[in-house]
């Protein structure tokens, strides 16, 4: 497909045009004009170099920008730069391209805003679910990250956690959302693993190859999704679990833990249960709490309310989901889930359209929507 094409070169063609000397933003602003002028002519006449094209045209564009700037007359020398027609070289600029824009003078969730944008390729509607803040508020946040960064030359690369906060966001974006970001995501965090001996870049790693293994069995042949309870396990990856499970043990035995070694450790547990029922979700629970403690997250603690109520009851899950703003994402879905277990199906129907109705795409909507109907049909034979 176009778009996905589209997509996975963006980030190489904002790293040629910075490499040369654009400023991120004038180059970002360069890049999505070649973008759109790509959409419009590629249907009818595609390139047989897409990247050589993409760049030329971005380049073209960056130049005619600088030429109406009150910078023109320093810049004049770029013109002689502009790439020859053909092949374009084969490199990968991407993992730089991420540390450049984690820039000492933005803010960490500013450059994880930014970076998503403009080179992780998300819509500014996703970074805000992923940000849990309305699109507006994203969307000024942008902005002024990019005001922040217009005329600096991005040659100051910023800090690890940075870098590590985007390429999880990235990922959770392709593991879940609309866009099949995941592999890139792995891909460049196997880079920076081998690059960088670091605990938590090895945790994040093996978090998202445990979650990657169960990739093929989270979905039915229709896009229906399937629980994680109710999945083949005969569909997991076994290879990328054990790879998965043999980087974490290595990190954790450093003894220095962070969120991504937590969640990797939760993710080993789920894929060491032969069966959902052998889940070791006392162990869990504990990791939870730890990982609670390392990040504050409402988030971790939804789940971590759904876990107890797996190892101690479903109303002790409730009692711990109770402590909770009900306006947190999937909150109804977690209560409908609880409330089903302790056998109040008239609360958990509503609680699963409730659920469908705040649902952040299709697939979960369908499947929550699915789930009320199946107890409304169950009570009303």
């Amino acid at each position: 497909m176009e778009e996905a094409l589209l997509r996975s070169l963006t980030p190489r063609v904002l790293g040629v045009l910075v490499r040369r000397g654009a400023d991120f933003a004038a180059a970002e602003d360069a890049v999505q004009d070649a973008l759109v002028e790509a959409v419009r002519t590629w249907p009818a006449d595609r390139p047989r170099d897409p990247k050589g094209w993409l760049v030329t045209v971005a380049w073209r564009r960056f130049l005619d920008a600088t030429r109406a700037d009150v910078a023109r007359r320093r810049r004049e020398d770029l013109v002689d730069e502009e790439p020859a027609p053909g092949p374009a070289p084969a490199v990968d600029d991407t993992l730089q391209l991420y540390f450049l824009c984690a820039h000492p003078s933005l803010t960490p969730s500013s450059a994880v805003a930014l970076t998503l944008r403009a080179v992780g390729g998300l819509t500014t509607r996703q970074i805000a679910q992923a940000y849990l803040v309305p699109e507006a508020t994203m969307a000024q946040r942008i902005s002024r990250a990019k005001r922040t960064v217009s005329g600096v030359r991005f040659n100051q690369p910023g800090d690890v956690a940075t870098v590590l906060r985007v390429l999880y966001l990235v990922f959770n974006e392709g593991y879940s959302g609309d866009v099949d970001l995941a592999a890139e995501a792995i891909r460049l965090t196997r880079q920076l693993a081998a690059a960088i001996d670091h605990p938590e870049v090895a945790g994040l790693l093996a978090l998202m190859l445990l979650h990657h293994a169960r990739r093929a069995a989270r979905t039915t042949p229709d896009g229906s999704l399937v629980p994680l309870a109710e999945q083949d396990r005969g569909l997991w990856d076994t290879t990328s679990i054990a790879e998965g499970v043999e980087i974490l043990q290595a990190a954790l035995a450093r003894d220095r833990l962070g969120e991504f070694q937590a969640q990797a450790a939760i993710a080993a547990l789920h894929a060491d249960a032969p069966t959902a029922g052998e889940t070791d979700w006392v162990q869990i629970v504990e990791w939870y709490d730890e990982l609670a403690r390392l990040t504050g997250s409402p988030v971790v603690r939804l789940n971590r309310a759904v876990a107890v109520g797996e190892a101690d009851g479903p109303r002790a899950g409730l009692a711990a989901l109770a402590a909770l703003d009900d306006s947190l994402p999937r909150h109804a879905a977690a209560a409908a889930y609880l409330h089903e277990r302790d056998g109040d199906l008239v609360t958990a129907a509503r609680l699963y359209a409730e659920a469908a109705r705040k649902a952040p795409n299709l697939a979960e909507r369908d499947h929550l929507t699915r789930q009320a109907a199946r107890l409304n049909a169950h009570r009303c034979p």
